[in-house]
């Protein structure tokens, strides 16, 4: 299988040098950075400078995420037909500049709406695009498990480099923060396209050359991709309710979630580097039902949890956990859909829809009595996740069977 740069030519050994330069990490740390400042800044944008009510503020989300969830793919695709993911992210970087001018200087609420809508939107492409270029280019699942935890990193320490910078020099301050993060990032997208422009006369094909050796037919992609919306879901079950599970169920000060989800974050990052030195011995199907085990065992945990202590632990296996299905979740869909725009693009939105799912999932605790047993529906859905992707696994087997038999 021939491997390809981005707008299709052939990956030379000059191409395979400079891609262990720092220009992929820092754009990955750039695009990281905007949304980890932008995403907890937006509301207090919204309630402070454009004087937005909270049912004011969730309609502008709701009509952000909506936008950001068509460009997801639209976007994405188009730049599998072309051919051409760099050029994609450069647009989408130009998007985020007057985006912040907008919110930065106007003060009408419905132009800041629009502005959400028609850039914004674009806007929050950039990061999957990114994952996407790099599978076109023929980077390995450990570079693309590496990459992630550079994005891991930038949201561990952007929200609080966001709230730093409100708290000293107010809440638009931190647009001129995202600017300036946004152009250090087109810079570095512009030079990671100049290093791998095509010549004038090269022709433009998308990236089929991608496709992973191993054919999942399209039973098995669905069910893995509803195997992942439950997983999301649990993921953003914790996040969302840690503090109240924390001072309503625990009896714990507060200050006790933070150095939870402290804790998890942190150890994120060293477990991707970790597991992407494994996705070298093992296939990626084998890493994520061995994160579904952990996750299982995560919420089982947290299900008997009763102090401080045991809940610090349990967010290791937490880290662990999300660790794999964030990095090889990933680096999964880019190997089992040919298209690697659709394939990060449907990953991304897949993380939206198990956001939607967590909500009626956290509703359950008044109905099944409390916190704790809502982490035992959550272990429920990680065992479900392991035997969807199990039955995907023998689905791809069989069609791969039936394959050879015809040949």
């Amino acid at each position: 299988m021939t491997h390809v740069t981005d707008d299709s030519q052939p990956l030379t050994q000059p191409a395979r040098r400079r891609s262990g330069t720092l220009l992929v990490p820092t754009a990955a740390l750039t695009w990281g950075l905007q949304f980890a400042f932008f995403n907890p800044a937006l509301a207090l944008v919204l309630a402070g400078p454009f004087g937005a009510t909270d049912a004011q503020i969730g309609l502008a989300l709701a009509l952000y995420n909506v936008s950001g969830f068509v460009c997801s793919l639209v976007i994405p695709m188009i730049a599998d037909r072309r051919g051409s993911y760099l050029t994609a992210i450069i647009w989408c970087g130009i998007a985020t500049l007057p985006l912040t001018a907008v919110l930065g200087f106007s003060s009408l609420l419905p132009v800041a709406m629009v502005a959400l809508v028609l850039l914004g939107g674009p806007a929050s492409v950039g990061s999957s695009l990114l994952f996407a270029h790099l599978r076109a280019s023929g980077a390995s699942p450990r570079t693309v498990i590496n990459t992630r935890a550079v994005v891991s990193f930038a949201w561990v320490a952007g929200p609080p480099i966001a709230t730093l910078l409100v708290g000293w020099f107010g809440d638009r301050s931190v647009l001129v923060a995202i600017a300036a993060v946004s152009l250090v990032g087109l810079a570095t997208t512009v030079m990671l396209r100049m290093r791998q422009r095509s010549p004038e006369h090269a022709v433009r094909k998308t990236v089929d050359a991608s496709r992973d050796e191993v054919a999942y037919p399209i039973v098995a992609v669905v069910a893995i991709a509803v195997a992942f919306v439950a997983l999301q879901a649990t993921n953003y079950v914790v996040t969302t309710v840690m503090a109240l599970f924390v001072v309503n169920t625990l009896q714990l000060p507060v200050f006790w979630a933070g150095i939870a989800l402290a804790v998890a974050a942190g150890a994120e990052i060293p477990a991707l580097m970790i597991i992407g030195r494994l996705s070298r011995r093992f296939s990626s199907l084998t890493l994520i039902a061995a994160g579904c085990v952990v996750g299982t065992a995560f919420y089982v945990l947290m299900a008997v949890v009763n102090g401080p202590v045991l809940l610090l632990v349990a967010q290791l296996l937490n880290a662990v956990f999300f660790a794999i299905v964030a990095g090889v979740g990933l680096t999964f869909f880019l190997e089992i859909i040919p298209r690697p725009g659709l394939a990060s693009g449907l990953f991304t939105n897949i993380r939206r829809i198990g956001a939607i799912i967590s909500g009626g999932i956290i509703a359950l605790a008044a109905v099944i009595g409390g916190y704790h047993n809502m982490f035992l529906v959550c272990a429920a859905l990680a065992v479900f996740a392991l035997v969807v992707i199990g039955i995907a696994a023998g689905l791809t087997r069989r069609a791969s069977t039936r394959g050879g038999q015809s040949a």
